[in-house]
C-alpha cells in the first residue's frame, strides 16, 4: 500500500494566494523567454534608503544577532508609540504594542485572538487577499459587504449595521485600501465609529500599512474616536512606506488585554521578529529624514494620473480614482461573453490569463479580492513599463469580439 497524504482539515478550509499564484505563472513565462510587464505585484520598485540599509549593517556589527524580544526591542516600540503620537496624535502605552514579522503576522495574531468557531467577521468588498483566509484559518465566518465603483468602494454605516449580529465579533478594512485605493475621511469613519459604538463586542481592525502613500491629504485613523479608542487595533508595518518589503516587520497597537494574548500567541509560533529588521525599521521609523518617503508618494501620484489616463482610453473599463496605496481596481464586466475566436472571456479570471497570454501583462483578477467583475492593477513600476503594459492590453483587447 502506498502512505497516504492526509493535510488538516484546517489546511482545507483556505485558497492559494492568488496574487502570489500570478506571479508564479509570470516567472515561468519569463523563464521561457517571455517578456513579461508585472502589474500584479503589490510591493514598491523603490530601493530601501540606504540610511536604514546602513542601520542594519550597524545592528549587525553591533551584536544585534540574538533571539529579540517577543513584541519587540523596547526601543522599537518606543519609537512605535512616538510615531502615532507625533504623526497620528494617537496615545498608546509601550504595553500595547507588538512587533511581528510583517503586518500580516500582526492581523493574523489578532483575529486568532479575538475569533472562534463560526464568529462572525464583517469584511468590505473587494479586500485584500488574506483578511478572508485568515478568518476561513480561525473558523470564522466571513460576512461580505458588496461595495461598487460608483461609491468609491467605500462601504457604508448603513451596511455596516444592517450586517451586525449578536455573533459579530470583528469589523476588519484598510484605509487607503488594498486593491481599490480608497481613502476613507474623517467624517466617514466617524460615522462608522459610531455604528461600532453601538455593539459592546464588536472591534475593528484597521488596517494603515498604505498610510504614507496617500494623495488625498493627511491620513486619518479610526482610532482617533476616543470613544471607540477601547474597540480598534491598528495593523501598520514599514513594508509599503519605506520600501522594506523584504525586511518583513509589521506591528499593532490595541488595548492591552489584546495586545497580551497576541504577545503570548506570538511567542508560541515565532516569538520575536528578525532582530536586524527591528533595527532597520527603528531608523526608518524615528528619521527624521523623510524625503524619500515623500518622494515616493509623489512619484506614486504620477503614476496613478497616468495609468488612470491609460485606463480611460480603454473602452469598457470603468474605475474609480485611487486616493492612496498603488493600485488600481477598474470592473471589467464588460468584455464577459466576448471571444477571440478561441477564447470565451467569461469572468475576470480569464480576462486575467488572457492578459498574461496574449498581452504578456500580469495581473490579478478580482475573484481575489472577492468581487469576479474586476481585475487589479500595481501601479508599482516605471511609468516607461506602465505604457508599455497598457499598449500591449489596448492591442489585446482589441482582439475580442462579441
Amino acid at each position: 500500500m502506498g502512505k497516504i497524504e492526509k493535510v488538516s482539515d484546517r489546511l482545507k478550509r483556505i485558497s492559494v494566494s492568488q496574487t502570489l499564484e500570478m506571479a508564479r505563472r509570470s516567472m515561468e513565462l519569463r523563464e521561457k523567454g517571455v517578456d513579461i510587464i508585472d502589474l500584479s505585484i503589490g510591493q514598491p520598485d523603490f530601493k530601501t534608503p540606504a540610511h536604514i540599509k546602513e542601520a542594519a549593517k550597524r545592528a549587525i556589527d553591533n551584536d544585534y544577532t540574538f533571539y529579540s524580544p517577543v513584541a519587540g526591542f523596547k526601543e522599537l516600540r518606543q519609537a512605535i508609540v512616538d510615531k502615532f503620537k507625533n504623526e497620528n496624535n494617537l496615545d498608546f502605552d509601550l504595553n500595547q504594542i507588538v512587533v511581528s514579522n510583517g503586518a500580516k503576522q500582526a492581523i493574523a495574531n489578532v483575529i486568532m485572538t479575538l475569533v472562534d468557531h463560526d464568529d462572525e467577521i464583517l469584511v468590505p468588498v473587494p479586500y485584500w487577499v488574506s483578511y478572508g483566509e485568515i478568518i476561513n484559518l480561525a473558523h470564522g465566518k466571513n460576512v461580505f459587504l458588496p461595495t461598487d465603483v460608483e461609491d468609491d468602494y467605500k462601504v457604508s454605516p448603513k451596511q455596516i449595521r444592517a450586517a451586525i449580529t449578536e455573533n459579530t465579533r470583528v469589523f476588519i478594512f484598510s484605509s487607503p485600501s488594498n486593491p481599490a485605493g480608497s481613502v476613507y475621511s474623517k467624517k466617514e469613519l466617524r460615522e462608522i465609529a459610531e455604528v461600532i459604538s453601538e455593539n459592546e463586542n464588536l472591534y475593528v481592525i484597521s488596517d494603515e500599512i498604505y498610510e504614507h502613500i496617500n494623495f488625498s491629504g493627511k491620513h486619518e485613523s479610526i482610532a482617533q474616536f476616543d470613544f471607540i479608542k477601547d474597540k480598534v487595533i491598528v495593523i501598520n508595518g514599514v513594508s509599503k512606506g519605506y520600501a522594506m518589503t523584504g525586511w518583513r516587520l509589521g506591528y499593532m497597537a490595541a488595548p492591552k488585554w489584546i495586545a497580551d494574548n497576541c504577545f503570548k500567541l506570538q511567542g508560541q509560533y515565532t516569538s520575536g521578529a528578525s532582530s536586524i529588521s527591528q533595527m532597520a525599521a527603528l531608523e526608518a521609523i524615528s528619521s527624521e529624514d523623510n524625503i524619500y518617503t515623500l518622494g515616493m508618494n509623489a512619484a506614486f501620484k504620477r503614476r496613478r494620473d497616468l495609468i488612470i489616463e491609460l485606463i480611460s482610453n480603454i473602452k469598457g473599463f470603468r474605475t474609480n480614482t485611487p486616493q492612496g496605496a498603488f493600485y488600481v481596481f477598474p470592473n471589467i464586466s464588460e468584455f464577459f461573453g466576448k471571444s477571440d475566436g478561441y477564447i470565451m472571456i467569461k469572468n475576470a479570471s480569464d480576462l486575467a490569463m488572457y492578459l498574461l497570454n496574449e498581452a504578456h501583462v500580469a495581473v490579478v483578477p478580482g475573484s481575489a479580492f472577492g468581487d469576479p467583475d474586476c481585475i487589479r492593477f500595481s501601479f508599482a513600476t516605471s511609468r516607461d513599463k506602465i505604457k508599455e503594459a497598457f499598449k500591449r492590453i489596448k492591442s489585446a483587447l482589441e482582439g475580442l469580439q462579441v
